[in-house]
C-alpha cells in the first residue's frame, strides 16, 4: 500500500443531493421541501425544542430543586495525599500553589484538607479550609495549619 492507491472504504462516501437542479435530478421544482408552508420558505428556522405543537419535553417535565448561588466549591485533599507528596518531594511546607504545581488541584481551586489517612511528618499546611479531624492530625504530629482567607 502507498499514497497513490489510498481510497475511502466502499460505501463510506456519499455524493450530496443536488437540490433544485431540474426535474431529471429527482430533486427539482420544490427541492425536497414540499408545497407551501413556513418550512418551504427561505429563512425558516424551527424553535429549539418545538415538537409540532405538542407540549414539548422541557415543559412536560416538572422543575425541582435549586442552585445555591452562595455555594462554595472546595477541592478535597486528604492527609494520605499530603503525606505521599511530602515524602516523594521532601517538602516541609504545603500550600495550594505546591498542590497545583504537582497537578493535584487547579490553579484557582479552593482547597480543603480532609482527614482520611495518616500523617507521619510535621508539615506546615496552608489551605482554604480544614476538617476537624485533619486539624487534629496535623497538630498531633507537630505540624502547623494556616487557613487562607
Amino acid at each position: 500500500m502507498n499514497l497513490s492507491n489510498l481510497a475511502p472504504a466502499k460505501g463510506s462516501v456519499k455524493t450530496n443531493k443536488r437540490l433544485g437542479r431540474g426535474y431529471g435530478s429527482g430533486h427539482g421544482k420544490t427541492a425536497g421541501r414540499g408545497h407551501k408552508g413556513a418550512q418551504s420558505r427561505s429563512g425558516y428556522s424551527r424553535k429549539i425544542g418545538f415538537e409540532g405543537g405538542q407540549m414539548p419535553l422541557y415543559r412536560r417535565v416538572p422543575k425541582f430543586g435549586f442552585k445555591n448561588i452562595n455555594r462554595v466549591e472546595y477541592t478535597a485533599v486528604n492527609l494520605d495525599t499530603l503525606e505521599k507528596l511530602a515524602a516523594e518531594h521532601q517538602l516541609k511546607q504545603i500550600d495550594p500553589t505546591v498542590l497545583a504545581a504537582h497537578g493535584l488541584v487547579g490553579k484557582k481551586d479552593l482547597v480543603k484538607v480532609l482527614g482520611r489517612g495518616e500523617l507521619k511528618s510535621a508539615l506546615e499546611v496552608k489551605a482554604h479550609a480544614f476538617s476537624e479531624k485533619a486539624k487534629a492530625a496535623v497538630e498531633a504530629c507537630g505540624g502547623t495549619i494556616t487557613t487562607i482567607a
